[in-house]
């Protein structure tokens, strides 16, 4: 198995300017509430999303995650628990 990463999505502070679901639709959608969800992520107690995903698709999410403009989209190397972004 590949190197695997998880998005943090802290979703309360979400402003809803949707250039994540523009940059990376496969991975990023715009909900009811005018704010961005994780595609297949998880609802956690606090608000926040996380979801996974594998090196193949870092490059869009680090690209999604740097064009937030509230820094609410997180990135951490699963293996190491590095934050990348």
């Amino acid at each position: 198995m590949g190197k695997t990463f998880r998005i943090l999505h802290d979703k309360p502070n979400c402003i809803g300017c949707g250039a994540c679901a523009v940059i990376a639709p496969k991975f990023w959608e715009m909900n009811d509430d005018g704010k961005a969800d994780v595609i297949g992520g998880k609802n956690l107690s606090n608000g926040q999303q996380e979801g996974r995903i594998e090196q193949k698709d870092f490059e869009i999410n680090l690209e999604a995650a740097e064009s937030c403009p509230v820094e609410v989209i997180h990135l951490t190397d699963e293996e190491t628990g590095e934050k990348l972004v």
